[in-house]
């Protein structure tokens, strides 16, 4: 006479596409993001005043915790023209342009990835506006006590005006935190979620080349890049990406396994 065991046999997962975002709608709402960043920046211009003052304070902050000095970096781009000029390059024209094309990277390959990346860059971007309002804070190479150089004036090219507390297309004084390095991070920590592959921690190479190179050309602390990773952290730890989300168990099927 036959007699049957049960056999356990965990059911295939369940695989979904998540639809992309409608294109207009996408471009129209960071295209307003942007627009809305850059006209709070240039409210929160003009308090010379108060960014020396905060200057002076996360100068003297930096050497009591024993933070290398800005200016060691800095010496190392000085060593050739060509590369202080490539620097100042990067800091003008990489900045922007990587964002865009790695939100336009997901949007195409990995929808999902992408809606948590904008949702993720529009927080920190409005941390770092609030943080600007409420801390005007004038770059390194404006501070005297410093004795550092404003390289993207002397070696070029140079995204700001001539007049840092009338300048109508930037903020001069809105160091802290640093989008820059804020933003490069999260490029990095989205392609690493977003791909597979051994090597997908090179895109950590982003962040460190643009650390080295706000700090270099003198146009950020390193409590500027500090403030911007722990702001970055805050809104991880609020907006999960889709990978790292709790999913629920598999459903178990049983079948009978004849013996």
């Amino acid at each position: 006479m036959a007699t049957g065991t049960a056999g356990i046999r965990p059911a295939e997962p369940e695989t979904t596409d998540t639809p992309r975002p409608p294109l207009v709608r996408e471009l129209a709402l960071v295209t307003a993001l942007f627009l809305v960043y850059k006209l709070g920046r240039l409210f929160a211009n003009g308090h010379e005043a108060r960014a020396f003052g905060n200057a002076d304070r996360v100068w003297d902050l930096e050497r009591a915790v024993h933070l290398p000095g800005e200016g060691r970096v800095q010496a190392l781009l000085l060593d050739g023209g060509t590369v202080v000029h490539t620097a100042n390059a990067y800091y003008a024209w990489v900045h922007f342009p990587a964002t865009v094309a790695f939100l336009a990277w997901l949007y195409w390959r990995q929808p999902g990835h992408y809606v948590w990346a904008r949702r993720v860059l529009a927080l920190l971007t409005a941390a770092a506006l609030a943080l600007h309002l409420l801390m005007p804070l004038a770059p390194p190479r404006m501070l005297a006590e410093a004795g550092l150089v404003d390289t993207a004036r002397v070696y070029g090219p140079s995204v700001y005006g001539a007049t840092p507390a009338t300048d109508g297309m930037a903020n001069q004084f809105a160091a802290m935190p640093s989008l820059h390095f804020g933003w490069a991070l999260m490029v990095a920590v989205g392609l690493i979620a977003a791909t597979r592959g051994r090597w997908r921690a090179l895109w950590l190479l982003h962040p460190f080349l643009t650390l080295l190179v706000v700090v270099g050309t003198a146009n950020h602390y390193w409590l500027d890049a500090l403030v911007a990773t722990a702001l970055l952290g805050a809104a991880l730890a609020v907006l999960r990406p889709p990978g790292a989300r709790r999913r629920p168990a598999a459903p178990v099927r049983l079948e009978a396994v004849p013996r």
